[in-house]
């Protein structure tokens, strides 16, 4: 695949290292929900990455939209709780994540969807991970992102204010927590600047999508 992310200059070192995550800083929304924010989580993520790019089988999807089917903005990949993931260094985020929240979520995370951001013509609507449990309980969703710097924002699910905008940069990990899924919405909007390929990787809780 022909995509180039440009080395980030602060990502410096070949090795990829996680961070403690005791540098997490909680932000509540309100309605019950609340994110978790750590810059560069991931050092050296650069060669993790690459591999990504490189080695995950992506997939691209289609979707009825009204009385069309259209492409989905994004390639994807799904690893069950059973499916080796597609690099080490995620084996090694999951078990942090499972380690620093388990007792407030009260269950492990242990499935990881990919989502790859080509370029700026690629993003995600507004929505919650509400497919399964996430509809009607609090739960977690743990996002690592990888590649060019690309806005979180959230809102309140219908609509309205406050709305939150997050720019999630190389190796960036932001948690979405309590109620936030069912009671706010979260989108990845495109943008029309020239913006390089990111990559999303999102861990979650059995029957959580």
């Amino acid at each position: 695949m022909a995509l180039h992310l440009q080395s980030s200059l602060f990502d410096q070192g070949d090795e990829s290292t996680l961070r403690p995550l005791d540098g997490l800083c909680r932000t509540q929304l309100g309605r019950g929900a609340w994110i978790d924010v750590l810059p560069q989580w991931l050092t050296g993520a650069d060669e993790v990455f690459a591999s990504l790019v490189r080695d995950v089988a992506w997939r691209a999807e289609q979707r009825m939209m009204y009385d069309h089917v259209v492409a989905v903005p994004r390639l994807l990949s799904f690893f069950g709780a059973d499916d080796p993931l597609p690099h080490p260094v995620l084996d090694e985020a999951r078990a942090a994540l499972c380690g620093h929240y388990t007792a407030e979520l009260g269950e492990p995370f242990t499935t990881a969807g990919l989502c790859f951001y080509r370029d700026g013509n690629d993003g995600v609507a507004w929505h919650g991970d509400t497919i399964g449990r996430g509809r009607t309980e609090d739960t977690m969703v743990a996002i690592l992102s990888l590649g060019t710097p690309r806005n979180l924002v959230l809102r309140p699910r219908g609509g309205g204010s406050p709305s939150v905008r997050k720019p999630l940069g190389h190796g960036d990990l932001i948690v979405m927590g309590g109620s936030c899924q069912r009671t706010w919405e979260h989108a990845i909007p495109k943008t029309a600047r020239a913006v390089g390929p990111r990559i999303s990787v999102q861990f979650r809780p059995q029957g959580v999508r």
